[in-house]
């Protein structure tokens, strides 16, 4: 039946819980994330186009809502394990690229197969629409750990996946929607009372030079 089987995958992925296997005292799952990196990636979009560059809006919400629906396929596989070789990411890269296709083939018609085979691809691109949602999946990824943390969860995976986040932040610190957060929203983070706060605001310092540099001003 021509899409049912892409609306039931909605459902599905409200059913797969992100960060598996550990202690949370707020769960996220796979549905709720993609809605909220979709959100941040629309306003880290009017920053950059605010500061000159010129957006492809269909792209950013296209990349956005659909970066992790091919999970519905594997599951959310812990960060550490995902990425433990190279060798491990791309096979499991490949088995979700080979799940992907066939499931394009064989539930969506025909004249939406090209539309979904760029929908469903990898949007992590070197397009700014493309960074935009490595930026977006992070700033979530950090907020995720970060509620974790204001709540005192002991559980030391949160702090490793704060800290990975700045440290994927700091790769794109030279666009202006990373200059924003530096300067206009980590401030904020770090004025709330949380677990390890210490250690990851000298880290974020130490990997955000504007960071450094606006909360540096605002001590003197």
């Amino acid at each position: 039946m021509p899409m049912h089987e892409y609306f039931m995958g909605m459902t599905q992925l409200e059913l797969i819980n992100r960060a598996p296997g550990f202690f949370k005292y707020q769960p996220h799952n796979v549905a709720a994330h993609s809605w909220k990196v979709t959100q941040i990636a629309q306003f880290l979009a009017d920053v950059e186009e605010q500061n000159g560059a010129k957006i492809n809006w269909q792209s950013v919400y296209e990349k956005a809502l659909n970066h992790d629906y091919t999970e519905r396929f594997i599951g959310d596989i812990k960060t550490p394990v995902k990425y433990a070789t190279s060798t491990l990411r791309s096979m499991l890269a490949d088995v979700e690229d080979s799940m992907t296709e066939n499931f394009i083939k064989t539930e969506i018609p025909t004249q939406f197969q090209a539309a979904y085979t760029r929908r469903l691809g990898e949007g992590k691109d070197d397009s700014i629409e493309g960074q935009i949602l490595s930026i977006a999946d992070k700033i979530d990824l950090m907020y995720e750990a970060y509620g974790e943390l204001e709540k005192f969860n002991p559980e030391p995976v949160y702090v490793s996946i704060f800290q990975s986040s700045l440290e994927a932040l700091s790769e794109y610190q030279s666009m202006a929607s990373v200059k924003y957060l530096a300067t206009e929203i980590l401030p904020d983070i770090f004025h709330e009372t949380f677990i390890h706060k210490a250690l990851l605001y000298d880290l974020a310092k130490s990997l955000l030079p504007d960071f450094a540099a606006k909360v540096n001003n605002a001590e003197h």
